[in-house]
């Protein structure tokens, strides 16, 4: 390259990287979250809201006892402007639950911030014009045509320091059958545990059942990543005696293609990166899973447990654990079986999963998860020396004897079938396998991908800093060292690579630390500070293999020297 030209492309790089950094501080910000409600807000139109008329229907099924229910009408909310919500405060969940009905309606994680510099919460459910998601309880209560409306004991309930536990306890008559709707709350945990307790004052048996429902409409998912970076999954999952893990995506919803499950335990959980919401009933009965759109054309995703008789003078419990919070796995197995498996590590989970308990491991040490990116790094790289090794020496062969290979291409180029015939002799000779760099490469990319994945879906890695001006591991870094840094070590690491032979491919060779460089510019900082340290690594151990073996005497001494 020609000094004017080298002189040219300075300054262009330049530009272009102050472009990209620029545009990145223009656009690449998270929209603010709204602030919790206090009360629902009345239609714009100024007329009374009705809920969903078919919000907590069940659809016609075999019920656990074996008889058919026919779709109900759930319950309906009567009309009403605004009403107070009550607010829930603990140490880890801030929640708005609406007295009709008893919904969740706003749930937002102190301990998780909405961006890295912000003081506001990070918000998983709620209710306005930029996104409707919502948690939904209900009973199906013999000659309850409506919502219940509960009656709070206060509006505002908080977790002190000192208490382990909260029960925020919600009631209501219907019909002669008293009706507490209590949630508990535990410091610490993200599960919430809601139940119905019923107490039959009638002269007769009365039915009851209880519903989970969660509501989400089609807004991208907030915590996912802007422009170029990968998504993670959004949408449903359900988990049953017949699959323990089953995604059922919105468009599917929408079409009505899921069909109802009647299984043991089990739960219902809307997925999006990084966090989940779940229905987890009890896994010692028989529970209805199904799947709809109410009338806001929202996807639900719902159970419903078992018809429940309660005797006339009777008293009953029904109900089920909520989970609203992060992908950690030890608290998602805490809740329900296989509930870890929304964890989604892809199809290649039975590699990351000892990946993550390794990193996990790591980081119980040394208390940084960006070095213990670097330390898990280091561990796979020597646990697959060998096959790098391997394809090194290879490589390292070829490149030594690349000119012996060109001579040859040129004294028979004329002649394909003499020249393949030579050049077959010569790789025997000298004991190359022209597959050697390839093959071992190819037995390591399932490990490499697996640990992409692991990276990309730990939601431990969020607002989770490294050092200097890393401070958030899972999202790009800011000023875009990272990547340039692993397309120079790509660069470099093409030098040490034999020349392709034919000219187009070696074009093709010199350009891919430019288009690699470019797509991870957008990959969140812990992925790209695995692939440097892997290249560094992988530099090292080529230069000294391709030291060793150009200083290598046996290796060419059969070459001929025409």
């Amino acid at each position: 390259m020609d000094v004017k030209r080298l002189l040219l492309l300075i300054p262009l790089a330049v530009l272009a990287y102050l472009i990209v950094v620029q545009w990145n501080q223009d656009y690449g910000q998270v929209s603010p979250e709204p602030e919790a409600p206090s009360f629902t807000s009345s239609p714009a139109n100024g007329e009374a809201q009705q809920a969903d008329p078919d919000g907590l229907a069940v659809p016609a099924t075999p019920s656990a006892s074996g008889d058919v229910s026919q779709a109900m009408p759930g319950e309906v909310s009567s009309p009403t402007s605004s009403r107070d919500l009550i607010a829930v405060v603990t140490d880890v969940l801030d929640l708005r639950i609406d007295p009709q009905g008893g919904d969740i309606v706003y749930a937002a994680l102190p301990q998780h911030r909405l961006t890295l510099n912000s003081d506001r919460p990070y918000v998983l459910l709620s209710d306005n014009e930029t996104r409707s998601y919502v948690a939904r309880s209900g009973l199906q209560l013999d000659g309850q045509a409506g919502r219940i409306a509960f009656t709070p004991e206060r509006t505002e309930y908080r977790l002190s320091e000192g208490e382990d536990r909260l029960e925020v306890d919600l009631r209501a008559e219907v019909n002669g059958v008293d009706v507490i709707k209590r949630f508990t709350f535990e410091r610490g945990s993200y599960a919430v545990d809601v139940n119905y307790y019923l107490a039959n004052n009638t002269e007769a048996p009365v039915t009851a059942r209880f519903i989970g429902q969660l509501a989400r409409d089609n807004s991208p998912d907030p915590s996912s990543g802007v422009a170029l970076g990968m998504s993670s999954y959004l949408g449903a999952a359900y988990s049953t005696q017949d699959s323990r893990y089953e995604k059922v995506d919105f468009d599917d919803i929408q079409r009505g293609r899921f069909e109802n499950r009647d299984s043991q335990g089990g739960w219902v959980a809307i997925i999006q990166h990084y966090f989940v919401s779940a229905w987890a009933p009890p896994q010692n009965q028989q529970n209805l899973f199904y799947a709809t759109t109410d009338s806001q054309n929202r996807n639900v995703a719902a159970f419903a447990g078992p018809v429940t008789s309660v005797a006339a003078g009777g008293e009953a419990r029904l109900g089920a654990t909520l989970y609203m919070g992060p992908k950690v796995q030890d608290y998602l197995e805490a809740v329900a079986p296989n509930l870890r498996l929304t964890v989604d590590f892809g199809w290649l989970w039975f590699i990351a999963n000892p990946l993550f308990w390794l990193l996990d491991q790591i980081h119980s040490l040394i208390g940084n998860w960006g070095w213990s990116i670097v330390l898990l790094t280091i561990v796979v790289k020597l646990a697959l020396w060998p096959l790098s090794a391997k394809a090194y020496k290879s490589m390292a062969r070829m490149r030594k004897l690349g000119p012996e290979m060109q001579r040859l291409k040129e004294q028979y180029g004329d002649d394909r079938q003499k020249m393949s015939q030579e050049m077959m002799k010569f790789y025997q000779k000298e004991k190359i396998n022209p597959l050697g760099g390839c093959l071992p490469i190819l037995v390591q990319m399932p490990v490499f991908i697996a640990l992409y994945w692991m990276l990309l879906e730990s939601v431990e890695l969020r607002h989770a800093p490294f050092m200097f001006w890393i401070q958030d591991l899972s999202v790009k870094d800011p000023f875009f060292i990272l990547p340039i840094l692993m397309g120079a070590s790509m660069f470099v690491q093409q030098l040490l690579n034999p020349t392709p032979p034919d000219p187009m491919q070696a074009k093709i060779m010199r350009m891919l630390p430019i288009v690699f460089t470019f797509f991870f510019l957008w990959f969140p900082a812990g992925l790209v500070i695995y692939w440097v340290v892997n290249n560094i690594i992988s530099i090292a151990q080529q230069y000294a293999i391709t030291r060793k073996i150009e200083n290598d005497p046996t290796v060419g001494k059969g070459m001929k020297t025409k």
